[in-house]
């Protein structure tokens, strides 16, 4: 089994990366806003609200995690249908994966426009990657 693997593969690999760090950055911003280990090793029945950046940074993982099936099963199907390796999935990738690692950071640090344009950028990428699926 040779060759190497396709950069559109590679590039959801680093998805996948970027998906973990998200969520424990979330997860450790959670603990340090709620203050309470004993809470979170429990069986969490009460919920404990967040807050600022915990609840940015919360919000800013789920939002990855709605796109993020949707980008893999695009690539994946491209990559079945022998379709990897053109600029639309190559550049839509990129954008993809730039867009949501770019996208935390921004929504974390509360900039508003340039959140949604990044966000946007990663969509484009996404319908990019679908829209070579079916030429």
């Amino acid at each position: 089994m040779g060759g190497d693997l396709a950069l559109e593969l590679k590039l959801l690999g680093v998805a996948i990366v970027v998906g973990l760090v998200q969520l424990l950055w979330a997860a450790a911003a959670a603990r340090a806003h709620q203050g309470d280990l004993k809470w979170a090793a429990g069986p969490r029945d009460t919920p404990m609200p967040l807050g600022g950046v915990a609840a940015r940074l919360d919000r800013a993982f789920w939002n990855f995690a709605e796109t993020f099936p949707f980008f893999a099963a695009a690539v994946l199907a491209c990559a079945v249908a022998g379709k990897l390796g053109g600029s639309l999935t190559v550049y839509g990738s990129i954008a993809y994966v730039a867009g949501r690692a770019l996208y935390a950071p921004l929504y974390a640090s509360g900039v508003p426009l340039l959140r949604t344009l990044v966000w946007l950028v990663a969509m484009i990428g996404l319908v990019m990657v679908l829209v070579a699926l079916f030429r």
